[in-house]
């Protein structure tokens, strides 16, 4: 590697200075590296080449902040490899533990179940809608799993990677919003808007 470290601790000093092409050369230097580390992490190659393309882009965002290794980048970078892997993992965990809690139909739906899964809204009481999208974005997906779908808090908690009790109380407090927001009536109060208590 002696070679190699110092072309690449050449080549960092002028990155350092901002230099896109000398970029372009350290990762022609390094990738292969970078990439057979990130393969013995992940899943497929596919995942092995997102995670590459990942840590580099660190590397070039954080290049300020980057330690030299015995005038190397090569260790940061296997370093910040091995962590977007990591990240990856996870992020694949969640995404299988979802389509796991997903419903399953032998059936194709109808153009109307299809019309409402691309405009979720649009099926829904005027009023509804319009409170639905007062609440945040993640207020709004949390509200979608557990008192539109009827997933359990926890299952839910999982899905959007929150731990169950801070489910419950984020869910209390967008139950809350989604009534100010609709105006306190009988209608709204007869919506079904759990307080958590499901598990």
């Amino acid at each position: 590697m002696g070679d190699a470290a110092v072309n690449d601790a050449g080549l960092w000093s002028r990155c350092l200075e901002g230099e896109g092409a000398a970029f372009g050369v350290l990762f022609d230097l390094l990738r292969d590296r970078v990439f057979r580390h990130a393969y013995r992490l992940v899943e497929n190659r596919h995942e092995a080449e997102d995670v590459t393309a990942t840590a580099f882009l660190e590397l070039w965002r954080r290049r300020a902040d980057v330690r030299v290794v015995d005038g190397s980048v090569l260790p940061w970078l296997l370093v910040t490899t091995t962590n977007v892997a990591r990240n990856a993992r996870r992020a694949g965990r969640r995404h299988r533990q979802l389509l796991d809690v997903l419903p399953r139909s032998e059936n194709a739906p109808d153009a109307a179940v299809a019309f409402l899964e691309e405009h979720p809204l649009d099926g829904v009481d005027h009023r509804l809608a319009l409170g639905l999208r007062s609440l945040s974005a993640a207020d709004l997906r949390l509200v979608s799993l557990v008192v539109l779908e009827g997933y359990p808090v926890a299952d839910a908690a999982i899905a959007l990677g929150l731990k169950p009790a801070a489910a419950k109380t984020r869910l209390h407090r967008a139950r809350v919003r989604l009534r100010a927001a609709m105006g306190e009536t009988s209608s709204t109060r007869s919506l079904t808007i759990p307080e958590g208590g499901q598990s």
